[in-house]
């Protein structure tokens, strides 16, 4: 395990009302690196380990990080509780991040993306797990892109429960079909189909 992430010192941050340019804490740098890439709230603990740093500390750096945000009204806002914390976009500037998913909707998937799309739509509501296991890859990036392009969702499972995904309305509308009982074969686009109703979390 490295050293500890404590101090100051590493990553300058500008301080607009003196003019001058403030040291964030290496420990501070790590936990805004880590809350930029979780994909449902991070605990504290789990931080705390991942970085061998003192739960207090991170959670007082947590709280600069959120009280910097707001005071600057930056479109990202930093949540936070029992379960964990993430970065989400501000309501203020929704309107906005759906017009610009909205027209990102409409440019060409990977085939990366085409494959994920087609086990979900396969196998909906399907897992991560699942999802991750016919395609033989990791496949977060991905399912966050598709989610942020409002082509799955997140279905409303009992507490406890692995999350689920199933498609959209615009996945529907996106194809030109009204169901789903109208999807086109879509075994060209899954790696090992057999596979897709076996793996379960």
């Amino acid at each position: 395990m490295g050293a500890p992430l404590a101090g100051r010192g590493g990553v300058p941050r500008r301080d607009r009302a003196r003019g001058v340019t403030e040291p964030v804490s290496r420990l501070r740098s790590a936990i805004e690196s880590i809350l930029l890439v979780v994909d449902e709230p991070a605990p504290v603990e789990a931080i705390a380990r991942a970085l061998d740093a003192p739960e207090g500390d991170v959670r007082a750096e947590l709280d600069a990080i959120g009280e910097e945000l707001r005071a600057r009204g930056s479109g990202a806002v930093l949540r936070g509780g029992e379960e964990g914390y993430r970065l989400y976009t501000s309501p203020d500037n929704a309107e906005a991040v759906e017009a610009f998913l909205v027209s990102g909707s409409r440019s060409r998937l990977s085939r990366a993306a085409l494959e994920t799309l087609a086990v979900v739509a396969y196998r909906q509501p399907a897992t991560r797990a699942q999802v991750a296991a016919v395609r033989g890859v990791n496949v977060d990036g991905v399912m966050r892109t598709l989610n942020q392009r409002g082509l799955i969702r997140e279905t409303e499972e009992p507490e406890g429960h692995a999350r689920r995904y199933e498609t959209t309305a615009l996945f529907l509308e996106q194809l030109g079909i009204s169901s789903l009982e109208e999807l086109p074969d879509l075994a060209p686009l899954l790696p090992d189909v057999d596979l897709i109703d076996e793996e379960d979390e």
